[in-house]
């Protein structure tokens, strides 16, 4: 089997629906001049707009809307008349549009979904589609013109400065296509050794890894292709169980120099400058409290490559601009869309040293792409409290293209903030705080939810929650606390490492210690807390109804697994995974206790989930059954494991359930 490459640093092998929110059915006395919160539907239906990209000759705007919050439509612009109707375009009768951005200003690569059964697995297929401005000329990415074939395939690269192809990839190498004709030319040939290439500025395959065995450990090595022999070279080799990646983040106009990120001998990653030539490292970035993990580069083939910005994690994902010019933009930006600010004292977890740092109150406004020449760009305002917002910038005015759920009152929704609780032995937790509006729900306390979220190699951050796991019930005036549990990714190596074999155990005693905490804080009432949780969050939310604390009244488990042994075994077959992550995954398996299940729990799970499958929750179904325990248990027809694998509606019925439950079900007289 072909090894699986470019895992690294964001693995969250349970799922990549990693950010969840918690329930309940708020009983504070509401003011009667209060305006009604959003509904269930609200959250539920397609977004009116999302995924929006500029053409590289900024002549046009691609989306993809749904006006009937239903079926899904790629939508295009004229920037040149933004007055006119925009061209909707279906993709067809059997698939769903999912996204789409130009590769040639005439040219989209549209990614769609198809609902499949083969044999007795149901599942779902994502493949990509280009095509001209008006699907008249409509071929997969392997070629073919077949709307309606799924043939495997990915993009490598735009070739921008190509008028005609582009590269792809498939299972037997990489081919220069040209997206007019179908032509195709196989530039290189894939092996069972090498996998996870990268093309430098110039669209040259200038970089690849491979997995090999050093004594029984099992490495990665990074391979590239040096510019002054045109000679394959191993250049860096990292072991998987030791979890320190080197990762090349970007080219650069200097074909010796390359851009890498990496972890190693320390606790944040750092992006330094690596030279070919000499295999010499030199710091180019670094955020004292957070990872940094990428470049920004200009696009404009006058001065393509050059180096605009550097990426981070820290609240929420940042730009560190390097070029003045698009650092007052941002800044311009910002005070023209009304983004505030507020002070978070901080402490940084490795180290203990304590520091303040601005983050965005409510909302904030971000360059999110732009025209090659700089003349058009899009940007986005949002945050927890806001959903998107989508502008056009041009010669110095926004325009707004559109809002993702223009139907939203805000008024009624919660506030969120970044904050830090100690856990029992003293190991301090991140995790993000929402609260009730104090105007309409009063200053608390207040029945709260615990929202574990996905992973557990993930981490939430401060920005909009689609889901409505957040925001729908700080709406109805709950609390939502989305604790950064140890092993969390992307709060340095202490935090991660933490939760190693702690799985139910310590891990479980940092959401229990965020609950302790809202309740000395007077947030959360001790009588009224619930946890739901998703994917990981689902197992966290099975650990907690057999965990006897006294802390939930109730527990809600989406997708969750019953028993580790099912997430280790399905390891076993990945080199990397197996030794990356499963000698970490040890501890409580709900299913071996679900006898001493003490509060009602209600389980849902999707027939169409392939992450986690839904035998996961019928077998722990199977024991509340025996044992005679209180549960409830909803199948979701059509729905996967991932966000983009649920159909419209089916948020709808998640909310919907969950609200009822807490209301009626959760502890003695509901939440």
């Amino acid at each position: 089997m072909k090894p699986h490459f470019r895992i690294l640093r964001r693995v969250a092998a349970l799922a990549l629906f990693a950010g969840l929110g918690a329930i309940g059915a708020a009983q504070a006395q509401t003011p009667a001049a209060a305006p009604a919160p959003p509904s269930a539907n609200d959250f539920g239906r397609e977004a009116a707009i999302r995924g929006v990209q500029l053409s590289p000759d900024g002549s046009r705007i691609v989306a993809v809307t749904s006006p009937d919050g239903v079926t899904p439509y790629v939508t295009i612009w004229r920037t040149d008349a933004m007055d006119q109707k925009p061209t909707y375009l279906g993709c067809g009768e059997r698939n769903t549009c999912q996204s789409a951005r130009f590769i040639k200003n005439d040219r989209l690569i549209v990614s769609i979904r198809q609902t499949i059964d083969s044999g007795s697995t149901k599942t779902h297929l994502f493949c990509a589609l280009i095509t001209d401005l008006n699907f008249g000329s409509v071929r997969n990415i392997s070629g073919a013109k077949d709307q309606n074939s799924c043939s495997g395939g990915s993009l490598v690269d735009d070739l921008p400065f190509d008028p005609n192809n582009i590269l792809i990839q498939n299972n037997d190498g990489i081919y220069k296509m040209n997206v007019y004709t179908g032509a195709r030319a196989k530039v290189y040939t894939n092996s069972d050794k090498f996998g996870g290439e990268q093309t430098d500025l110039k669209g040259e395959i200038r970089a690849r890894q491979s997995v090999d065995y050093d004594n029984g450990r099992v490495y990665i090595a990074q391979w590239i292709r040096n510019p002054k022999t045109n000679n394959w070279e191993e250049h860096f080799r990292w072991y998987a169980a030791d979890r320190e990646p080197v990762d090349i983040v970007g080219f650069t106009e200097d074909p010796d120099v390359i851009y890498v990120s990496t972890n190693r001998g320390q606790d944040k990653s750092t992006i330094f400058e690596y030279n070919i030539q000499t295999r010499k490292l030199e710091p180019a970035f670094g955020i004292k409290l957070f990872d940094a993990d990428g470049v920004v580069q200009n696009q404009n083939p006058k001065d393509y490559g050059r180096l605009l910005g550097f990426t981070y994690q820290g609240e929420t994902r940042h730009t560190y601009w390097v070029d003045g010019k698009m650092e007052a933009l941002t800044k311009g930006l910002r005070a023209a869309l009304g983004v505030k600010t507020v002070t978070v004292s901080w402490t940084d977890i490795a180290t203990g040293e304590a520091s303040k740092f601005p983050v965005a109150d409510g909302a904030d406004a971000v360059l999110s792409n732009w025209s090659d020449d700089m003349e058009y760009a899009i940007v986005v305002k949002t945050g927890p409290s806001q959903p998107p917002e989508y502008y056009l910038l041009h010669n110095g005015q926004l325009k707004l293209l559109g809002k993702q759920r223009p139907w939203f009152n805000t008024a009624m929704l919660g506030d969120t903030r970044l904050v830090q609780y100690p856990a029992r032995d003293g190991m301090l937790i991140p995790g993000f705080l929402t609260t009730p509006k104090a105007e309409f729900y009063g200053p608390g306390p207040y029945p709260t939810i615990i929202l574990p979220h996905g992973g557990p190699w993930s981490r939430d951050d401060l920005s909009w929650d689609g889901s409505g796991w957040i925001q729908y019930f700080a709406s109805r005036g709950y609390a939502v606390l989305q604790p950064e549990y140890r092993g969390s990714q992307g709060w340095g190596q202490k935090l991660w490492r933490a939760g190693d074999s702690e799985w139910g155990q310590k891990m479980q005693d940092d959401m229990d210690d965020g609950a302790k905490w809202l309740i000395s804080q007077k947030i959360a009432a001790p009588d009224r807390i619930a946890m739901h949780g998703y994917s990981y969050g689902g197992y966290a939310a099975m650990a907690a109804s057999v965990r006897s604390n006294g802390i939930y009244q109730c527990s809600i488990a989406g997708a969750g697994v019953a028993g580790l042994d099912y997430f280790r075994e399905s390891m076993v077959s990945n080199p990397i995974l197996k030794a990356f992550q499963r000698p970490t995954i040890n501890g409580l398996q709900p299913i071996d206790h679900v006898g001493e299940v003490s509060i009602p729990i209600f389980l849902y799970h999707g027939d169409r989930d392939v992450t986690v499958r839904i035998e996961e929750s019928e077998r722990f179904v199977a024991g509340l059954k025996r044992y005679n325990k209180p549960y409830k248990f909803t199948v979701l027809k059509d729905m996967g494991h991932q966000s983009n694998r649920w159909e419209a509606g089916q948020i709808t019925q998640v909310l919907t359930e969950i609200e009822s439950y807490l209301r009626t079900d959760c502890g003695p007289g509901g939440l």
